[in-house]
């Protein structure tokens, strides 16, 4: 049987086409079917490791997990890790294709979309059904030319489309028909149905907006899937939707980490977060530290030496220290780790200008950003505590001191650890993901305290009831018979 494929295209940026592409995943595995989650390209510096190797972005790592299969690099074969408000690394079939500045890259869109076109076509042998999710919005008709990541693949491709609307934001309906209207005529016909998405209160109510869509929009509504409140226990795909996904607790252990321009790889503060006991809370620029916090926590960033420019600029080197000295803990992950140390040296000019600059001095180590990315999934055990630790490495850059190690990785030191074992640094992210790891962090933190969660666990059990909550809302029969075989 040839694969069948559908696209979800969005009126707009964070209108929750990963998600639902997640849970239709999820749902269509459970009926059997050999799902493969597919997105031409990507922007986040949210990247994982896939299980052949090179990197794709964190939210097809979900989706793969979803449809319960590895996570391969075919899956998002353009990658985009924004350096800084006008340029990115570009990371094609999960190996990094060079650098360029926005009016640079869609100069090289029409060399990447035969790599699309050839991941897309090994994606599409190995599985019955291919759910592929666009990226922003077809409506942004100014990127037309060239176009690898909309309607420029789907014609190309010739996989039909269903345009994917947030009625939270209000203006659902305007933004089916605005997109609808602003398509060419090739491109509307392509366009299957829409689905309205994150509705809150009596979808009764919305009766008369399906046929108002249908008048104004010409298209067919296909399902209103609900508000799913539990979407914050699930990886976010960039460090853009962190807002809100937070909450504050009395009372627990006051966590704060600085919000910095490149953050990456933000789903490693989500099992804190998800820990009842544990109040995790991004620190925005203008916000001092507060005094009382019991950890910080500096993530990853895709341009370290920008990044620590920018935390300087904020005072919270000086917030940080004053932290350290009171006896806080700090924990630096990847970019963060290479903060902590004495000094970042880039002799190569990897990340702008070559030359070196003084890290916060919280670690004694020293690191140099050197050519060639380290991608790899990892095993390791705590060198205090034994605990297992499972993670990958995603990073430039070799770090070396005289500190302790935090990590005992194939037999080797991993990371560091200050001599009052108060800082701690290291490259594996997921390190909070092993639950007796962060068991063992927070009882650190709080004597007496003990973890209540299984976060992995929790993941599936949510992915679970996302499938059952779209499953509800959206004709499953309907949306396989839409898809076209390829």
């Amino acid at each position: 049987m040839a694969a069948r494929a559908l696209m979800f295209q969005g009126t707009g940026s964070d209108v929750g086409k990963s998600l639902v592409v997640a849970g239709l995943a999820r749902a269509f595995a459970n009926r059997g079917l050999a799902v493969r989650p597919f997105k031409p390209q990507n922007m986040s510096n949210n990247a994982a490791v896939a299980s052949d190797g090179g990197e794709i972005g964190r939210a097809q790592a979900l989706q793969a997990r979803a449809a319960r299969v590895s996570a391969t690099r075919d899956m998002n074969p353009v990658l985009l890790k924004p350096q800084s408000e006008t340029g990115a690394q570009i990371v094609v079939q999960g190996k990094v294709f060079g650098t360029a500045r926005a009016a640079e890259y869609h100069a090289l869109k029409p060399q990447l979309m035969a790599h699309v076109l050839e991941s897309f076509g090994r994606i599409a042998a190995d599985a019955d059904l291919v759910l592929v999710e666009g990226a922003g919005s077809p409506a942004e008709i100014n990127l037309r030319a060239g176009d690898i990541a909309n309607m420029g693949f789907a014609v190309a491709a010739d996989v039909p489309v269903v345009l994917v609307g947030d009625i939270d934001r209000g203006g659902v309906i305007a933004s089916f028909a605005g997109t609808m209207a602003l398509l060419q005529p090739d491109e509307r016909a392509r366009v299957a149905g829409c689905i309205v998405n994150k509705f809150r209160g009596d979808i009764a109510l919305f009766d008369g907006g399906r046929r108002a869509i249908e008048t104004h929009a010409g298209i067919a509504c296909l399902g209103v899937i609900p508000w799913f409140a539990d979407a914050r226990l699930l990886p976010a795909e960039d460090g853009a939707s962190l807002g809100g996904r937070y909450a504050a607790r009395d009372g627990a252990i006051r966590i704060r980490v600085p919000r910095l321009p490149c953050i990456a790889n933000t789903d490693d503060l989500d099992p804190l977060a998800a820990e009842a006991d544990v109040d995790l809370a991004l620190l925005e620029p203008g916000e001092a530290l507060p005094g009382d916090c019991d950890a910080v926590l500096l993530p990853g960033s895709k341009a370290t030496i920008a990044d620590l420019a920018f935390l300087r600029a904020q005072g919270w080197d000086v917030d940080i220290a004053a932290h350290a000295r009171r006896g806080g803990a700090v924990v630096g992950l990847c970019g963060g780790y290479q903060m902590l140390g004495r000094t970042i040296a880039d002799p190569g000019g990897i990340e702008g200008q070559a030359g070196t600059v003084p890290g916060l001095g919280l670690l004694p180590v020293d690191t140099v950003l050197a050519p060639g990315k380290t991608l790899r999934e990892v095993c390791a055990r705590d060198a205090l505590s034994g605990c297992a630790v499972r993670g990958y490495e995603i990073h430039i850059g070799r770090t070396q001191g005289d500190a302790a190690p935090l990590l005992s990785l194939d037999g080797h030191a991993e990371g560091a650890v200050s001599a009052d074992g108060r800082v701690k640094g290291s490259y594996i992210h997921g390190l909070f993901a092993s639950d007796a790891y962060r068991a063992h962090w927070l009882a650190t933190l709080r004597a007496g305290r003990s973890s209540g969660i299984a976060y992995e666990r929790q993941v599936e059990a949510t992915l679970d009831r996302l499938a059952a909550h779209i499953a509800a809302a959206v004709d499953l029969g309907r949306l396989l018979g839409l898809a076209r075989c390829l």
